[in-house]
């Protein structure tokens, strides 16, 4: 098995990463174990509170009992799309394109959602190979009691990117990209649930905060909030705060080379306010994100302001820049400063990046202090997250989850973890 020696330099020490197998981040999953349907009440799930290498076995409802006083939690607003599209070819044949990423007019996915006519999406095609350059894939449907006229064609082969585009047949009125893709498309539901969706998934497999379309992939820590448990944490005092991570289909990509740093992590859009900025310079407690999505947006950020400190304003973070620095870096304050300071300069309300940023064992976090998190899939991405935040008690967790009959994955049970 292959070991990766790896140096990360930073203001807090110098720390050697060395032996990091994928084997030691695998645990035995049952299929039987993988919730396939969710609970009738989001907030009856089993909650496994992790603190400081002591653990207690509650019930999610009861979470505001175990959060740290004057805890601020971030959770990921966005919202999943009907990504999963279905043509049918003359000769019989079915294409099936999954959306992930907008290209054009625009990479922006809130915008994208706008977008009327047309528009060309970086996809995964099934039964590519009797999708030909020259096909046009066409259905006719109704979209808000409009009848209208979809067409696919590939516009980039290598690339799978795809261009959908539409006419109203009805009157002349647009077409929203947003409101063709709820008629047209279903709603991708994750591989390892091995069913088709149905009817309820289209609201089960959203939070209840969702609001910001484009994810093709839920925040699956978010879905045992119920609208009682947000006014309990409210009236508990413990702050609350919303931001948006577009989550990608590469979110269930196993780890499939030895060398973990090989892998080739998914790129995902994110989006902050002023007002996100603002709130996160004020609060002074610990910072928890709900779910793995929300704590690589606010890691993510950090490193934003440390590279516009260095007079770099491209919001993108690659997988290991976190892990090049020898230089003293400047603390959450400063660095969310630095970015506030940028907007404000710049008269800019919202701002919209790109991280593939990779949390592994070694990782210094520079704003989080704990996650509200599901189980997930062994020597995956994820799992190597878990344990960049607890270490090795990772499995302890994961061991006290089998034995306790837990349920995991995406309509699983819960965990709080605080290192």
């Amino acid at each position: 098995m292959y070991r990766y020696k790896y140096l990360i330099n930073n203001t807090m020490n110098e720390h050697s990463i060395t032996d990091i197998k994928l084997s030691d981040y695998t645990y035995e999953l049952p299929d039987e174990r993988i919730a396939k349907f969710p609970l009738t009440e989001r907030d009856q799930s089993k909650l496994q509170v992790y603190h400081q290498g002591e653990i207690t076995h509650t019930q999610f409802y009861q979470i505001t009992d175990y959060l740290p006083q004057g805890s601020l939690l971030v959770f990921n607003n966005t919202k999943v799309i009907p990504a999963r599209i279905h043509f049918q070819k003359p000769t019989g044949a079915t294409i099936q394109i999954f959306l992930l990423h907008p290209i054009a007019p625009t990479a922006v996915i809130n915008l994208a959602m706008e977008v009327s006519e047309s528009s060309i999406w970086e996809c995964m095609i099934g039964n590519k190979k009797r999708f030909k350059k020259n096909d046009i894939l066409q259905r006719t449907l109704q979209v808000n009691g409009n009848e209208v006229v979809v067409s696919a064609k590939l516009a980039n082969e290598e690339q799978n990117h795809v261009e959908l585009s539409w006419q109203n047949l009805s009157n002349d009125a647009p077409i929203l990209f947003v409101d063709l893709i709820q008629s047209l498309g279903e709603i991708p539901l994750p591989p390892y649930l091995n069913r088709e969706t149905e009817s309820s998934d289209y609201e089960t497999y959203q939070t209840v905060y969702s609001e910001k379309k484009g994810a093709v992939a839920a925040p699956t820590a978010g879905l045992h909030f119920t609208e009682q448990v947000l006014q309990k944490l409210q009236q508990a005092g413990f702050k609350q705060d919303f931001l948006t991570l577009h989550v990608g289909a590469g979110t269930f990509q196993p780890i499939k080379v030895e060398n973990i740093v090989e892998h080739r992590m998914h790129n995902e859009q994110i989006v902050f306010s002023r007002k996100n900025l603002q709130t996160l310079l004020q609060h002074e407690g610990p910072i928890i994100p709900v779910g793995t999505t929300s704590m690589r947006a606010l890691e993510s950020l950090y490193w934003f302001g440390v590279k516009l400190g260095k007079g770099d304003s491209d919001f993108l973070i690659e997988k290991l820049y976190p892990y090049h620095h020898t230089e003293t870096l400047p603390s959450r304050q400063e660095s969310f400063a630095t970015i506030l300071n940028f907007m404000e300069s710049n008269d800019i309300e919202e701002l919209t990046g790109e991280t593939e940023i990779f949390i592994f064992p070694g990782y210094q976090f520079k704003v989080c202090r704990g996650i509200v998190t599901n189980y997930h899939q062994p020597e995956s991405t994820l799992v190597l997250l878990i344990a960049a935040l607890i270490g090795e008690d990772w499995r302890k967790v994961y061991q006290e989850a089998m034995e306790k009959d837990y349920r995991f994955l995406s309509y699983g049970d819960s965990s709080l973890l605080l290192p």
